[in-house]
């Protein structure tokens, strides 16, 4: 640690490792510090699938175009408008040229999965998944000559005016020492894993969320940057949040958690009635909202209630259905009301319209007279056994970030640049994401602006 390094980067996962290996093959020397241990490396990376990028044409695992409009017009529809457009049509732009570059640095694609997922034309698929991505990035990464270290917390930034000098670090052997860098990128996740810091927001609410990735990321970085003049950005009460299983770990459950049955049947709470519109839109474009309405439900649970003739319609999960011969079996497996839940599948049948099926398209079976309306892919839940899924809100990662620029720069509370400091992924994804998410976002952000916050950090390093 003697070393003086041009460009220290803090976090382990894609954006880290995008940052790194930019900054690297830009000629600076680079010192990655991941706080997890070398098997938990990655944060949320090692439980994704997919990342979503413009493309004009289609290609070998991606059915047609997306053109950056399209892009944009759905980050509007899911964020409400609530967007740094700059900064949105700048990653959007950037994400076309992210396709071929993440496969230079050793990521290999698969053919898009199908099912409720609809994304073979929007969505780029890692072949092996999440935790194959990140194994390529660092192996390219060490090939290159970057320097990792694991189990390695940052207890303390020096940062004077804007400009970062030193870190403070806290190893199991060796205990603490300083590292000195010209340049630092901030790509350490937001503060989900933190249960204090949420409930500042949420109250004794966040008591009964469950966090879908790793417990590493709890926001020191982030907290330490807004302490020493960052500015920040986003809701905190903001962030990407699914409904997932409500027996999953109270960390790390992953991808296999999720949920996607949501679209062929109902979702009721704790009484056993409905709150909102199971069939708004296409899946990858609602599945995060999931997470928020189960929050606000009594006792953030809720429950997805099916039948058996659409238990092949989805991606299987890791805990199996609660099945009941009848409605009032199920309900007494889920402690519900058994009246209550009889009355409301009732409703819900005597309200559903004819029409024919879809799930791929809005299609045209609905209900009418009841509130609220399921508007798209309305079936009667009539055929038994009737099978449900307890879910708990899934917290993915927080919106509350650092402010930055298009060169990934970090800007101070005054509204100055950062002399020296830059930042990528979760850390600052609020720029882009003041509220709601679609499917593969997440990653883009973290590829694009990872990649550009390495390249400014070398190219700020050598002057």
């Amino acid at each position: 640690m003697t070393r003086r390094f041009d460009v220290l980067v803090i976090g382990g996962g894609n954006a880290a490792l995008c940052a790194a290996i930019s900054a690297r093959r830009a000629g600076a020397s680079v010192l990655v510090l991941e706080g997890a241990p070398r098997f938990y490396r990655g944060g949320n990376t090692r439980h994704t699938r997919n990342m979503r990028c413009a493309h004009d044409a289609a290609t070998e695992i991606l059915t047609g175009p997306y053109t950056e409009e399209e892009f944009w017009k759905d980050l509007l529809l899911v964020t409400g408008g609530q967007t740094d457009e700059e900064l949105a049509r700048f990653m959007i732009h950037e994400s076309k040229d992210i396709l071929n570059w993440i496969v230079e640095q050793g990521v290999r694609w698969q053919p898009s999965l199908g099912g409720t997922l609809s994304l073979g034309r929007t969505n780029s698929f890692f072949l092996g998944g999440g935790r194959a991505m990140l194994n390529a990035l660092y192996r390219t990464a060490e090939e290159l000559g970057v320097d990792i270290l694991y189990d390695a917390e940052v207890i303390d930034l020096v940062i004077e005016h804007g400009m970062f000098l030193s870190a403070q670090l806290k190893q199991p052997v060796g205990g603490r020492t300083e590292v000195r860098a010209s340049t630092l990128v901030a790509a350490a996740g937001g503060f989900e894993a933190n249960i204090e810091w949420l409930k500042q927001y949420w109250g004794e609410a966040a008591d009964n969320f469950l966090i879908r990735g790793t417990p590493y990321n709890r926001g020191a970085i982030l907290k330490m940057l807004l302490a020493k003049g960052v500015q920040e950005i986003g809701d905190p009460t903001q962030c990407h949040a699914v409904a997932i299983d409500a027996r999953a770990p109270k960390f790390d459950g992953g991808i296999i958690t999720r949920h996607d049955s949501v679209v062929f049947g109902i979702v009721v709470n704790k009484h056993a009635e409905r709150f909102y519109d199971e069939g708004e839109d296409i899946w990858p474009k609602r599945y995060a909202i999931w997470g928020r309405l189960v929050a606000a439900q009594p006792d953030q649970i809720a429950y997805i209630i099916f039948d058996s003739t659409v238990v092949t319609s989805f991606m299987p999960t890791l805990f199996p259905p609660i099945a009941g011969a009848t409605i009032a079996e199920l309900a007494g497996k889920l402690e519900l009301d058994a009246a209550a839940l009889e009355k409301t599948i009732t409703d819900f049948n005597a309200a559903v319209q004819p029409g024919t099926f879809d799930h791929t398209i809005l299609d045209d079976c609905a209900t009418q007279g009841i509130t609220p309306a399921k508007t798209h892919w309305a079936r009667r839940i009539e055929t038994p056994p009737y099978l449900a899924y307890p879910v708990r809100p899934g917290i993915t990662f927080t919106y509350l970030g650092t402010r930055v620029n298009k060169q990934s720069r970090m800007l101070m509370k005054d509204g100055k640049p950062s002399a020296n400091m830059f930042a990528a992924g979760e850390i600052m994804a609020g720029n882009v994401l003041g509220k709601g998410y679609a499917a593969g976002i997440g990653m883009t952000i973290g590829s694009v602006f990872g990649r550009v916050a390495g390249r400014e950090a070398a190219k700020n390093a050598r002057n």
